[in-house]
C-alpha cells in the first residue's frame, strides 16, 4: 500500500485533533491574558464544536462540487487563518469567533480527508490505509493535554495556535505535491433547507450537551437547546423523505453493514469520548497528580494506538470484520472499565500496561469500524457516506463527555460532597457498559460482511484473487 496519501492526510488531521484538546490545559492562562474567566472561556470550546456540527454535513457536497483535493487544501488554509486569529485575540468575543472560524476548517478537513483516501485507495487496501488515518483521532486527545501544559508553562499560550501555521503550510504543500487530482463532479443544487435543519439539529445537540455537562450557562439553557436540536432533526427526517437530493442521504442506513458501522461505532464512541475527560480529572483530583504528570500517564495509550497500526490489516484478514468487531468492542469496553479499578496504590507500571493494551484494542476497533462504513458503499456515494459518519462521530463524542460529566454531577449531588475517587469509578463503569452494548450491533452482521475490503475468506494467491475480483 502507498502510505504517502494516508500519512499526509493524517498529519493535517492530527493538527486538528490535537488543537481541539490542547486548549483545555491552557484555559486559565488564556483567561488571564484576555481578561476573562476560565469558565466564560469554555464558550470558545463550545464554539468550535458547534462550528463542526454545522459545516460537516455540507463537506461532501463541497468536495463533489469543487473537488475533494481543493477543498482539503482550502480547509487547511481556513484552519491556519483561524489559528492566527486565536493567537491575536485580545478579548472573549474575538477568541470565540476565531475558534468558530477554526471549526469551519476542521469541519472540512476530517470528512474530506477521509473522502480523498477512500477514493484514492482500492477497497482491498482500505483497512491498511484507514489504520494510518485513525491515528490522529486516538493520539490527539491524549497528546494534547501534556503538550498544552508544556507549551503554556515554558513558552506562552499563543504558540499553541501559532505552531499550526508551519504545520498547515507543509500540509498544503504535501497535499499539492502528492495527493491525486480529484475532478469536480456534476452535483445537484445545494439542499439549503436541509443544510439549515441539519446544522440546527447537530449544533443544538452538541451545544446543549456541552452546556449540560459543563454548566457555565444555566442547565436549562442546555436542555432547551438539545430540544431544539432534536426537533430540527425530526424536521430534517421529514424533509429528507420529500427532497429530491437531500444533503444527508439517510437511505444509506438501509444497508445493514453501513448501519452497523455508524450506529455501533457511535455507541462505542460514547465511552471513548468520556475517557479523555475522565482520566486526567481522576488522576488530578482523585490521585493528586499534576496536569503534566497525568498527561504523561495517559500518553501511553497513544503509543498503543500507533503500535497497532502495523498488524491491524492482518487481524481483519485472518478473522474477518464480524468476529473482530464483536470481540474487540467487548475487550475495549473492558479496558475502559479497568480504569475504574485504579487507585493511588495501584502500581504505575500496571496502570501503564493496562492503558497500553487499551490503546492497542481501541485503535484496532476504530480502524475496522471506519473502514467497514465504506465496504458496501459505491464510489458515487462515498461523498454522501462521509459527512454522515463524521456527524455521528461528533455527536457520540459530545454525548460521552456530557454523560461522564452528568454522572459526576449527579453523584456529588446525591452525596452532598465534592468529587471523590469513587465517583470517577462509577462513571467509568457506566460508560464502559454503554460501549460494550455496541457489540450487539456487530453481532447482526453476516459472517462475510466486509470481506471485500478485509480479504477474509479468500485464497491469497495472486491468480485466485485476480479471478475472484474479476468475477465481481
Amino acid at each position: 500500500m502507498n502510505r504517502t496519501i494516508p500519512l499526509i492526510l493524517a498529519v493535517a488531521l492530527f493538527m486538528e485533533n490535537m488543537d481541539s484538546t490542547v486548549i483545555a490545559t491552557s484555559l486559565p492562562a488564556i483567561a488571564v491574558d484576555i481578561h476573562t474567566s476560565p469558565i466564560a472561556l469554555k464558550l470558545a470550546l463550545t464554539a468550535y464544536l458547534v462550528s463542526l456540527a454545522i459545516f460537516i454535513p455540507i463537506s461532501g457536497w463541497m468536495a463533489d462540487r469543487f473537488g475533494a483535493k481543493n477543498i482539503f487544501r482550502a480547509a487547511i488554509a481556513v484552519f491556519i487563518v483561524g489559528s492566527i486569529a486565536c493567537a491575536l485575540s485580545g478579548s472573549l468575543p474575538a477568541f470565540v469567533v476565531s475558534r468558530f472560524l477554526q471549526g469551519i476548517g476542521g469541519a472540512m478537513m476530517t470528512p474530506v480527508g477521509r473522502l480523498v483516501l477512500v477514493r484514492a485507495t482500492p477497497k482491498s487496501e482500505l483497512v491498511a490505509a484507514m489504520s494510518w488515518l485513525t491515528v490522529p483521532a486516538l493520539v490527539g486527545p491524549l497528546v494534547g493535554p501534556p503538550v498544552g501544559g508544556f507549551i503554556t508553562t515554558y513558552f506562552t499560550w499563543h504558540w499553541i495556535f501559532l505552531i499550526n501555521v508551519p504545520i498547515g503550510l507543509i500540509g498544503i504543500w504535501l497535499a499539492t505535491r502528492f495527493l491525486p487530482e480529484t475532478e469536480s463532479m456534476e452535483t445537484p443544487p445545494l439542499d439549503f433547507l436541509g443544510f439549515v435543519l441539519s446544522g440546527l439539529a447537530a449544533s443544538g445537540v452538541v451545544f446543549g450537551l456541552s452546556v449540560v455537562s459543563l454548566p457555565y450557562l444555566p442547565p436549562a439553557t442546555g436542555l432547551i437547546t438539545v430540544a431544539v436540536g432534536l426537533l430540527s432533526g425530526a424536521l430534517y427526517l421529514l424533509h429528507a423523505r420529500r427532497a429530491k437530493n437531500p444533503l444527508l442521504a439517510l437511505e444509506l442506513f438501509r444497508n445493514q453493514v453501513f448501519r452497523s458501522s455508524v450506529l455501533g461505532g457511535g455507541l462505542f464512541r460514547i465511552g471513548i469520548g468520556a475517557v479523555p475527560f475522565l482520566l486526567p480529572l481522576m488522576f488530578q483530583i482523585g490521585f493528586g497528580l499534576t496536569p503534566f504528570q497525568s498527561g504523561m500517564i495517559t500518553f501511553v495509550s497513544a503509543i498503543g494506538a500507533i503500535g497497532m497500526k502495523f498488524v491491524t490489516a492482518l487481524i481483519f484478514r485472518v478473522a474477518g470484520f464480524r468476529r473482530v468487531l464483536v470481540v474487540g468492542s467487548l475487550v475495549a469496553a473492558a479496558s475502559i472499565a479497568i480504569n475504574g479499578l485504579f487507585t493511588p496504590d495501584t502500581p504505575y507500571l500496571l496502570m501503564l500496561a493496562m492503558l497500553l493494551v487499551g490503546g492497542f484494542i481501541r485503535s484496532m476497533f476504530f480502524t475496522g469500524v471506519n473502514a467497514l462504513a465504506y465496504a458496501e458503499v459505491s464510489a458515487e456515494d462515498t461523498s454522501k457516506a462521509t459527512p454522515i459518519t463524521a456527524v455521528f462521530q461528533q455527536l457520540s463524542v459530545a454525548l460521552g463527555v456530557a454523560l461522564a460529566g452528568g454522572i459526576l454531577e449527579v453523584s456529588t449531588s446525591l452525596h452532598d460532597r465534592s468529587l471523590t475517587l469513587a465517583d470517577f469509578h462509577t462513571a467509568f463503569f457506566v460508560v464502559a457498559a454503554i460501549s460494550a452494548a455496541a457489540s450487539l450491533s456487530f453481532m447482526r452482521l453476516a459472517p462475510d460482511a466486509g470481506n471485500a475490503i478485509s480479504g477474509h475468506g479468500r485464497l491469497t494467491t495472486p491468480k485466485t484473487l485476480e479471478t475472484s475480483t474479476a468475477g465481481k
